[in-house]
């Protein structure tokens, strides 16, 4: 399953890296790729994830989440 997130604060490859890393270490999740130029974090997970879940592994990495895309 693929669910896009909006997330604000990330600028750089470095703020791609610190996202993932917090996103990846969630159960289930299979893969995450970060779009920079929108904010968009596409995560790929066997099933649905809690947005709660989401949110608080994205304030780990720094940043926001703004919502589902």
């Amino acid at each position: 399953m693929e669910t896009v997130y909006v997330v604000e604060g990330m600028t750089c490859g470095h703020c791609a890296g610190s996202v993932t890393q917090e996103l990846t270490a969630l159960p289930g999740v299979e893969g995450v790729d970060v779009a920079l130029d929108t904010g968009k974090v596409t995560v790929t997970s066997a099933a649905a994830l809690a947005e709660a879940q989401v949110r608080d592994a994205v304030d780990e990495a720094g940043y926001r989440l703004v919502g589902v895309a």
